[in-house]
Parts: C-alpha cells; structure tokens; sequence
C-alpha cells in the first residue's frame, strides 16, 4: 500500500506490518484515506483530530448553503383596495429575504361561482410583481382555493 506519513510526506510502498510499526512508534492512527485506489493510500495521523476536521469542514459547507423558504399570502376574491396593497408590501419583502412566496385564493360559498374574479386578482399579483419575480406555479383551482407560486428573479 502507498504510504504518507504524520508530517505529509510520502513513504512508498511498504508492507501493511511496516506501516501499522510507523503508526505506532509515531503514536498516532493509520487510516486508509483511498481504499478504491490502485495500490490503496493509507496515512498516518491523529485519526480523533481528522474526525472533527472532517465534521467542521461539512459544518462550513452546510452554513454557505443559501436556504429558502415558501411564504404564504392568503387573499379572498373580494379584497379591498388597501388590504390589496398591504399584502403586496408583504409579498415585496418576502422577495427581498430571497423567499418564494405562495398566494393563495380562497372561494366561500356562492363565491365558487365567481372563479373568473379570482383569476383576475392572481393575474393582477402577477403584474404587479412582475419586475421582481416569476411565476414558478401557474394559478391553478385546489378544491375552493386558488394557488399560484412566484420565485423572485436572480438580480
């Protein structure tokens, strides 16, 4: 097997026996870092000391992950005007935070029957937030609600 020693310089090839003696005179753990490798690349080291690099390496890697969520905005068919423009304010800084935003539209009793106003009102949030997001999910009828997601755009 190819050898690397505690201080990263390489050995050669040496016997199993041999590197298992210099892991042990060394004080130190022989760990086989590439066992698929033709011959296998084992190294000498501290091998509590490499666990935890390996645990804070994958910390790091998981912390610059950019995460988002789905926020969700409920409306009725018949919203005021202000109303209107207080849920867009919302929807405004959802987008900011880098969140996709759900807007969901619910139909009560005879309102089921007006399903075109609703269409309006999702088409009227589309153009509205049309300069700083896109339509991810076209609006589409779930039981008595309306649902249409938006993802803002990469600036």
């Amino acid at each position: 097997m190819q050898l690397v020693d505690a201080d990263g310089s390489n050995r050669g090839i040496v016997s199993i026996d041999e590197a298992m003696q210099l892991a042990e005179d060394a004080g130190l753990d022989l760990v086989e870092v590439a066992p698929n490798a033709d011959p296998p690349v084992c190294k000498i080291l501290d091998y509590g000391r490499f666990k935890f690099q390996t645990q804070k390496k994958a910390a790091e890697a998981r912390k610059k992950q950019k995460t988002f969520e789905v926020k969700e905005i409920k409306m009725r068919p018949n919203i005021d005007t202000h109303d209107y423009d207080v849920k867009m304010k919302a929807i405004r800084k959802f987008f900011e935070g880098g969140d996709k935003v759900k807007v969901t539209l619910r139909f009560r009793g005879r309102e089921m029957a007006h399903q075109n106003l609703g269409m309006e009102l999702l088409n009227k949030v589309r153009t509205d937030t049309q300069e700083i997001a896109k339509v991810e999910a076209e609006p589409k009828l779930e039981g008595r609600q309306m649902v249409m997601v938006l993802a803002p755009t990469a600036r």
